[in-house]
């Protein structure tokens, strides 16, 4: 069994007392319900997606994601309602969340807002099992902790056919929980906010400049900044850095205007974990028109 040695575990313990950071996502443009329940339906069609993030690969107690939504739009595309499970895991620490999302929409014009909500549980647990401590008879190794939180989120997206504006807080309720006499934060409110454009070179080719600010109580603010460049609205190729620390390929396609394959690779540089830690990133969707007020045309988000 691998063992997780002390100076990462003492880290991930320090980044408990700090808060735990929310999984990172490159391909946010991919699936915005992952950040934001706003956009539960906005694309007035149903949505189906499973991804997979690993992080830093060959770093013991590597950070690593997984996650499935599903959201459509009812209502003569009125309203939005969405479901979205998470695991995350890095290190010892492995969390579980379900979350189920409503968003109300409003057409204006060319634009449309949309207002979303949040609710679900978050099931956390510390295990000790591949913990290897120098002193096996300390009392902070011997047992683990696991707990059930309760979760609420909001978000807000302005968007049309060529720009999208997201601000979110995927959860509002800060997270604690107790061991002995001590008390942690698990999760503290996390701001995220987004913004994308689309230029149109030509008929067949679109520049989707983004960029994504994200904020946390205890860590330093983060930003992602990304070029993409689409070719007849279905496959896409682009490159994005996130603070200038890693760097990025993304690569999309659409096929049969239905079914979605994005694939993200990034390597961090000498001021992050250094080069020899890639990630890879991999997410699979569908989209359907199920009731006839469906949009059976491709938006740009």
């Amino acid at each position: 069994m691998k063992t997780i040695t002390l100076s990462l575990l003492f880290c991930l313990v320090a980044n408990m007392a700090f808060a735990q950071q929310d999984p990172l996502y490159a391909q946010y443009l991919f699936n915005p319900l992952l950040i934001n329940p706003a956009y539960s339906g906005l694309n007035n069609n149903f949505n189906g997606t499973v991804g997979y993030r690993t992080q830093w690969m060959g770093l013991e107690g590597q950070p690593q994601t997984m996650n499935v939504s599903l959201h459509s739009s009812f209502v003569q595309n009125k309203v939005g309602a969405g479901l979205l499970v998470t695991n995350d895991r890095i290190g010892s620490l492995s969390s579980t969340e379900i979350n189920t999302s409503f968003a109300y929409k409003l057409q204006l014009e060319e634009t449309t807002f949309s207002f979303g909500m949040q609710a679900g549980v978050q099931n956390f647990n510390i295990s000790m099992n591949g913990v290897n401590p120098f002193d096996k008879t300390d009392d902070l190794f011997l047992t683990g902790e696991r707990g059930t939180r309760i979760n609420l989120g909001a978000g807000l997206v302005l968007k049309s056919e060529n720009y999208f504006i997201g601000l979110s807080v995927p959860r509002l309720l800060p997270t604690t929980f107790k061991s002995g006499d001590q008390e942690f934060d698990l999760y503290n409110q996390h701001l995220y906010l987004m913004g994308a454009y689309v230029h149109y070179l030509n008929e067949h080719v679109r520049l989707k400049p983004s960029v994504l600010l994200r904020g946390v109580k205890g860590a330093p603010a983060s930003v992602d900044v990304a070029i993409n460049v689409n070719f007849n609205a279905r496959h896409t190729v682009g490159v994005f850095s996130r603070n200038f620390n890693t760097f990025g390929l993304l690569l999309q396609t659409l096929l049969k205007d239905q079914y979605r394959f994005g694939y993200v690779f990034e390597m961090p540089t000498g001021k992050s974990v250094g080069t020899q830690f890639t990630t890879h990133e991999i997410a699979l969707s569908i989209q359907l028109s199920v009731f006839d007020f469906h949009d059976r045309s491709l938006s740009n988000f």
